[in-house]
């Protein structure tokens, strides 16, 4: 049963349009021809998750498939949770409305550590059991969705995330899927139970059921029982941008934009990315598929920008012959490309010039460590001296800002090494100024680098102390240097992820009590300090402080000095011989370097566990052991090795094999496409600014396109000017604008059959052409109900609006007095006989003079405003009695609907229906309510 999401779309709903689902795009399948019913869960609010290419990519490829339905789901605002639950109202799939209780399988994606706290709020929103014990308890008849996750995280380390998943999804998504809903269709029609199911599902290489696999004593993870593979196989799957067209929402999104992929998986081999090591082997798109997804896209979805995204884009040999390419096909449509963070050792002249143009974008680059060693720890493969020419290069190419990325706590790394981040920044401020004076702005993010599983780096310790400790000297280097912004990362941000990204099974329910405290949306920055709170007090309920606050103070460093490492060894071990006696079965669990929650008390004097030696602490076994990333774990700790060496390891796309393990049957091998011949650049987008035609059009805003805003509105006239195909006249300057002005923001969730817009062309058409071409791409709740053409000399109609009329639903509460809000500072000097109806209400009204109402302007200043000199007229169109005795005696209450014409100017002298209820309340004592508000017309004063 479809939950009515109209009626909890109230005025306190923040964009309501987020819950819509009619964006275009949207498939809308049908429900019961479906045989598998899928919603991909997206644990982040609709404008984080509306525009993620992967949430995107998998949409289109389940909805693509027969039988197959797939529907959507956001974390919703807090404003709409809160009225969930006090509605008990379940969380709804925003195109069919459904419970997600009445699907058959829920896909989260899991790219972030602290997500989880948000998958567990949809999951009680739904109404649904948090964890797969207490699904397969409460499934009765076969009522209970399958549970499961994908993304980076899920894929990273499951374990801390196992009690709350039926199954995890390991890899690439665009083959397995499909996989699991072919055995999701054989298992409804076989009638098979649960547990049978995901036994089958388990046979499926890149499925993950925890509930199939054991923790040990020491963290590792092991199947309990012959049928599943003791190791879980990565998917991998080849890119395919045809699919990354499709949504396109109504809401401005953090992506706004067309995003196609042109290479997964980066060999570069830094040894802090994780992404970098769970995405081999590289797999560069075909230059011609990129080209045509992008060509097509763009005229489908009517975007103004598109984004080319890999996790190095720079490293797609083909990208500047190819952007080359897509900038010469749209040259004439006022198109921008933006790309994400690249390599600045390849960003040259051919790259500058795809990025170009009269929008020109912002500029990221990440060196990641301020000194030459320390890039070389890390694998970074970058000099000084191609930093200093790719960024001569940009200020060279006009741009006068540059974002910087860099990380400390670094292993290895040293006072000197995060004060060379400073002075890297001084270093690039002296050699490249603007114009040989003005300085290059420079906005830095300084993260805290937290290890991550799979990498080199998994077996070392940050320290959040010794965070806080290099903020600050960074801060002192940096107070006082012009044109240079710094952000830092929260400590404990960093704190959190790395407790619970390299956690085991025993974190599940540290996971469940911080979002029982509080934690959720962890991070967002107004979120923190609660997230914060509740996750420390959740770690200490637990009983794994002693874990948390080797976090804190750093467990050990695999770049101390040997002598140093022992020496804190023997220290250690003295402290512990005077806390505990050396029992043998103590004494071996703490030798193996990892201790369990028995062997460590709460106690805050209690020392840490010692620094193991190198070749024993790489021994030990890690909770994602069963994991087969296509990583050889020895191969980790060989480079691990050269880490300490400062030794680098050559990109194996371009150059040798390093050996990593990867290529082979399982996981394919590099793929990497050929520089090309790059085009003849056929020139800069010239705005045409000529003005042959002006259409105006009288259309309305019906149904749920009401709760679209009015911003949102002419990003969606744009849009559809573009899918049309129609020849607009742009504004001139540096950001040019579409000719397209709506006379008057109508009011968000106030439909209208009403509105008016003019467009200005370059070309004439006739009006019935331009009619229909802009019919056929507007949603059908934007009807036209008139085009007319115009003099291009005639004022706009925002420039000739005079007034407006409304049709507004109202009705009686009460009496004032009954409800306390008598006395009112602007109340008219009225009276009013106490059996008065609406039709005596709307005659006092108009004969009275004067409604006088302070007005604040948008500068704060006051004035005293007459609201009757707005109100030209005033009708009651239908009246319904509804006589009901309240403690004060009797009076005539119910519902009335009234027509009002009122001023509607674009100076700001209006007439609201606000100010029509203030009225009404003023003659007749009552509390009146606004129920609903059409406007009917707009009224253009023609002189």
């Amino acid at each position: 049963m479809a939950v009515k999401v109209e009626e909890l779309l109230t005025a306190e709903i923040n964009q309501p349009a987020r819950y819509l689902g009619n964006e275009l795009g949207a498939a809308h399948k049908d429900w019961d021809g479906a045989s598998v019913r899928w919603v991909l869960t997206y644990p982040e609010v609709y404008e984080v998750g509306a525009s993620n290419l992967g949430h995107i990519i998998l949409y289109n490829i389940l909805n693509a498939l027969p039988r197959q339905l797939c529907d959507r789901a956001y974390l919703p605002a807090p404003d709409l949770a809160a009225k969930l639950r006090s509605t008990q109202t379940p969380l709804f799939a925003v195109e069919s409305r459904r419970s997600l209780t009445e699907f058959d399988i829920l896909g989260f994606s899991l790219s972030y550590e602290l997500g989880a706290t948000n998958i567990l709020e949809m999951l009680d929103l739904a109404g649904i059991p948090l964890t797969w014990k207490e699904r397969a308890t409460n499934d009765h008849n076969g009522q209970m969705p399958l549970i499961f996750a994908g993304g980076q995280t899920a894929t990273s380390n499951p374990e801390p995330y196992a009690d709350f998943f039926d199954f995890i999804a390991l890899g690439d998504g665009e083959e397995l899927l499909p996989e699991i809903g072919l055995i999701l269709a054989e298992g409804k029609t076989n009638n098979l139970s649960r547990k049978a199911l995901l036994l089958d599902l388990a046979q499926i290489p890149g499925v993950y059921v925890p509930q199939f696999y054991d923790m040990a004593a020491d963290g590792s993870v092991h199947p309990n029982r012959p049928q599943v593979p003791g190791r879980i196989l990565r998917r991998v799957a080849t890119p395919i941008p045809a699919y990354s067209i499709g949504l396109v929402p109504y809401v401005q999104t953090v992506h706004d934009r067309l995003t196609v992929e042109i290479r997964r998986g980066c060999t570069r081999g830094c040894r802090f990315c994780q992404p970098g090591m769970l995405t081999r082997p590289a797999r560069d798109v075909e230059p011609q598929q990129v080209v045509e997804a992008i060509e097509q896209g763009m005229q489908a979805t009517g975007h103004s920008e598109f984004s080319l995204l890999s996790l190095s884009c720079s490293d797609y040999l083909a990208l500047p012959a190819v952007g080359m390419e897509i900038k010469n096909r749209l040259k004439d449509k006022n198109i921008s490309l933006s790309l994400p963070s690249q390599r600045v050792d390849r960003f040259d002249d051919n790259i500058a010039d795809i990025l170009g143009g009269t929008r020109q974008g912002g500029l990221t680059f990440a060196p990641e460590a301020g000194t030459q060693r320390m890039r070389d720890i890390v694998n970074k493969g970058l000099t000084n001296e191609e930093l200093l020419r790719g960024v001569k290069t940009a200020v060279d190419r006009g741009w006068d800002k540059i974002k910087l990325y860099f990380m400390i706590g670094l292993p290895g790394e040293t006072d000197f090494d995060v004060l060379g981040i400073a002075e890297t920044v001084r270093w690039l401020h002296r050699e490249c100024r603007l114009d040989g004076r003005r300085g290059l702005n420079f906005n830095l993010t300084i993260s805290n680098f937290t290890p991550k599983p799979h990498t080199p780096f998994q077996w070392h310790s940050v320290s959040t102390a010794e965070f806080s400790r290099k903020q600050k000297l960074l801060k002192g280097e940096f107070r006082g240097m012009r044109g240079v912004k710094v952000n830092y990362t929260d400590v404990r941000i960093s704190a959190m992820e790395d407790f619970v990204g390299r956690g085991d099974r025993r974190l599940g329910a540290v996971v469940r009590r911080a979002w029982e405290l509080g934690a959720g949306m962890d991070a967002w920055w107004e979120s923190l300090d609660q997230a914060y709170k509740a996750w420390t007090q959740a770690i200490d309920e637990s009983g794994l402080t002693w874990k948390y606050r080797k976090v804190e103070s750093g467990e050990w460093n695999l770049f101390e000095k040997e002598e140093e490492k022992e020496e804190g060894i023997r220290n250690k071990q003295e402290a512990r011989s005077k806390k505990e006696e050396e029992k043998e079965e103590g004494r071996s669990k703490k030798q193996e370097g990892r201790e369990i929650k028995e062997d460590f008390p709460n106690s805050p004097d209690l020392p840490l566990s010692p620094s193991p030696t190198l070749p024993l602490s790489l021994d030990q076994a890690l909770p994602w052991d069963h994991l087969d990333t296509g990583i050889d774990k020895n191969w980790l700790k060989i480079d691990l090795q050269k880490a300490l060496e400062a030794a680098t390891v050559p990109d194996c796309s371009f150059e040798g094999c390093s050996r990593c393990g990867v290529c082979g049957t399982d996981f394919g091998h590099n793929v990497v496409v050929d520089a090309l011949p790059i085009p003849e650049f056929a020139g800069e987008f010239v705005p045409n600014t000529e003005r042959k035609q002006r259409f105006r059009v009288w259309f309305g805003k019906v149904g749920d396109m009401a709760l679209v805003g009015h911003l949102d509105l002419i990003r969606l006239f744009d849009r559809v000017v573009r899918r049309a195909d129609l020849p607009i006249s742009f504004t001139g300057g540096f950001h040019p604008n579409p000719r397209i002005s709506l006379a008057n923001a109508l009011p968000l969730g106030v439909t209208s059959t009403g509105e008016i817009a003019d467009f200005e062309l370059t070309e004439s058409i006739d009006v019935e052409s331009f009619r229909s071409k802009l019919a056929a791409k507007l949603p059908e709740n934007i009807p036209i109900y008139k085009v007319e053409s115009i003099d291009l000399k005639a004022p706009s109609a925002s420039q000739l609006l005079e007034a407006a009329e409304y049709v507004i639903t109202v009705a009686s509460a009460g009496s004032l007095a009954v409800n306390g809000e008598l006395g009112l500072e602007n109340s008219a000097a009225v009276s009013v006989a106490d059996e008065a109806n609406w039709e005596d209400w709307v005659k006092t009204i108009a004969q009275t003079k004067a409604f006088w109402r302070v007005h604040t302007t948008k500068s704060g200043k006051t004035q005293d405003v007459n609201l009757r000199d707005r109100l030209h007229k005033l009708e009651l169109v239908e009246q319904k009695s509804e006589s009901s005795t309240r403690a004060s005696g009797g009076t005539s209450e119910g519902r009335a609907v009234l027509r009002y014409t009122g001023s509607c100017r674009s100076d700001g002298n209006l007439l609201k229906p606000e100010h029509i209820v203030f009225m009404l309340e003023q003659v007749s004592q009552q509390e009146i309510q606004l129920l609903q508000v059409e406007r009917s017309q707009l009224i253009l004063g023609y002189g």
